[in-house]
């Protein structure tokens, strides 16, 4: 992108490393209008939101009598499970944390699952994916050239969530996905979470084995996703006057939580996919997202976050070391995963998805089969 037109939002520190933000005659970007739409249709601050809480807790506790859990959590280490953890316990809820192990967990995000557990009294559910299979997903779509390279594990942990709960009778998924701190999002950065559509045609192409026992949404169950869910979600947090800095206070003190670095870095491939992978191969910086969501709910100022984005995504030294890292236990050469980097670029509309079916004939069918299957007593 040359440097005539590049641009930078007056309000928060979004630009045009996103090809389709769009700029209002203030200068605000079309990111800071969503968040601020989506602050007020969606998040409850104060005691309106704390009723609301409650209004959940009982009503899970009344559906779910006599089980022995009211409702689905998911756990990573991270610091909004971990508050979605802390809080669950607070209103009284009787959860089934949920964990997929992918490979990538640092030895301080398996520390904080643990104590987490412990501290709450909280029975948990590990899901250890196929390393094998796993892998070869995972190398395809780095060898596919495209951003998208964590979705294959969001949509094993979701699938793996949904599906526990379908298990155990359990009708609500409580998530720590939040308006407040989690925004400004360009689907060019990323896209097809949920389409296994998408991950399969990838793999199909560009890897080299069969999945057999990958956790995945068939198109049925994507439908009834895209339709309205086959499993409630709720994004507990906001309802919560949802603070990163008090919910940072909060988990350590009660529940012996430690720091791990960036947003995300929980996960050893996570931080090198969003701090080394996405800012050198298509000029996509993550922090950008989360410091604009900041900036946007007044939890830092502009000059704050912009001093933020001077400083490395993370120790260089470290960055070094993760290269390495990453491209052995994936099986690359070092060579083979810089060439990766430099390849042209590719991305979600390069490939088949069952998104792209949503207005074809094979959708129209789909969406009766969807709607039987929901008729269908249990």
């Amino acid at each position: 992108m040359s440097s005539l037109s590049y641009r930078v939002c007056t309000r928060c520190v979004m630009d045009t490393t996103d090809p389709d933000i769009v700029f209002d005659d203030q200068g605000v970007c079309n990111h800071c209008h969503d968040h601020l739409r989506d602050i007020a249709a969606l998040v409850v601050p104060g005691d309106a939101g704390r009723r609301k809480l409650e209004g959940i807790a009982e009503t899970l506790k009344r559906a779910h009598h006599g089980k022995p859990y009211d409702c689905i959590i998911g756990v990573s280490g991270g610091v909004d499970s971990s508050y979605v953890a802390w809080l669950v316990r607070d209103l009284g809820l009787r959860p089934l944390a949920v964990h997929l192990d992918n490979g990538w967990n640092s030895v301080i995000a398996v520390s904080n699952i643990a104590n987490q557990i412990e501290a709450l009294d909280i029975d948990l559910y590990t899901h250890v994916i196929d390393w094998t299979e796993y892998k070869d997903i995972q190398r395809a779509f780095l060898k596919a050239s495209l951003p998208d390279v964590e979705v294959p594990t969001d949509h094993a942990i979701n699938s793996i969530m949904f599906k526990v709960a379908e298990k155990f009778g359990i009708s609500t998924v409580l998530r720590g996905g939040n308006v407040v701190t989690e925004s400004h999002h360009p689907p060019r950065w990323s896209q097809g979470h949920m389409d296994y559509g998408y991950i399969s045609d990838v793999h199909r192409k560009f890897g080299s084995g069969k999945v057999k026992t990958y956790p995945h949404l068939n198109f049925v169950q994507f439908l009834q996703l895209y339709r309205g869910g086959f499993v409630e979600t709720i994004d507990l947090l906001n309802y919560a006057d949802y603070s990163r800095e008090k919910a940072l206070a909060r988990i350590e003190s009660d529940l012996g939580w430690r720091d791990y670095g960036g947003k995300h870095h929980e996960s050893i491939f996570t931080r090198w996919f969003q701090g080394v992978y996405l800012p050198r191969k298509f000029d996509f910086d993550k922090r950008k997202m989360h410091l604009s969501s900041l900036i946007s709910t007044d939890q830092i100022t502009r000059d704050q976050a912009r001093a933020k984005l001077q400083q490395p995504t993370y120790d260089e030294a470290l960055q070094d070391e993760d290269c390495d890292f990453v491209a052995k236990k994936l099986g690359f050469t070092r060579a083979e995963l810089d060439a990766i980097m430099a390849a042209p670029p590719a991305f979600f509309e390069d490939f088949d998805s069952w998104t792209k079916r949503l207005d074809g004939p094979l959708f129209t069918l789909a969406k009766r089969a969807a709607r039987m299957v929901r008729r269908t007593p249990a």
